[in-house]
């Protein structure tokens, strides 16, 4: 494992520490640490892909219920894990699971459509893995998964009192992987991570910027992602058309 790989794992289990200890209300139901369960793949998403500097890192707000928090890979659409960044093994358990949403693993039939754009717009570009994260490399701002039952909330939801804490332990993390990765940009998938990163990230020599989230329940997202993120990576002069 090299230098930089490992302080990225030493991060992430300082973070997967710092946030299991939280503790939150209704109207969330269940909590889920992909970095704890699923630990075992993070790793080896770390120490694989982790390795040396990069030019950009692509920061995502917190794990879609069908991808990291079932392969504990950012964006981590089963066939996009397995398939082209190599990567499968044992996931194990969430502390208090939620029927609704059962961690199956590598065994979940359920897409992640945010992963499958993702890792799709990079697989058709890079073709290897390899060459993608020679400069580019892939989180996100929060570890955790909420539900409300069957519901999926996300971080900004939650009310200042349990959020403060949560964006603590977030922003020291982020602060330890770009101090590991030391890249020129750091680029929010969304505006709320990219808000994130540039308050948490302050007065460092850093570029930010956006990209439109993937998700499907953005209606632009649904007119051609692929395309729309390209141009706006163009735009910023990170990618070329």
């Amino acid at each position: 494992m090299t230098a930089t790989a490992a302080r990225l794992v030493e991060a992430a289990q300082q973070l997967s520490t710092s946030v299991g200890a939280l503790r939150f209300s209704a109207p969330v139901s269940h909590v889920y640490n992909p970095l704890d369960y699923a630990w075992g793949i993070h790793r080896n998403y770390l120490e694989r892909y982790g390795a040396g500097r990069k030019r950009v890192v692509f920061l995502g707000m917190n794990p879609g219920p069908f991808g990291m928090a079932q392969t504990g890979v950012p964006f981590g659409e089963i066939g996009a894990v397995r398939d082209w960044l190599g990567l499968a093994g044992a996931v194990g358990q969430p502390a208090q699971s939620n029927p609704k949403r059962p961690v199956e693993g590598f065994a979940c039939k359920r897409a992640e459509v945010s992963g499958q754009r993702l890792w799709g717009l990079f697989r058709a570009r890079f073709g290897d893995p390899r060459q993608f994260f020679a400069d580019h490399f892939v989180a996100n701002y929060c570890p955790l998964v909420f539900f409300d039952q069957g519901r999926n909330l996300t971080p900004d939801k939650l009310p200042a009192a349990e959020s403060r804490p949560l964006l603590a332990a977030c922003n020291t993390h982020l602060r330890a992987m770009v101090a590991a990765l030391e890249p020129e940009w750091v680029i929010g998938v969304g505006a709320w991570a990219e808000k994130r990163a540039a308050e948490a990230l302050d007065g460092l020599p850093l570029r930010f910027g956006r990209i439109l989230h993937p998700s499907p329940a953005s209606p632009a997202a649904n007119r051609g992602w692929a395309e729309a993120a390209s141009r706006q990576l163009a735009e910023l002069g990170i990618w070329e058309d």
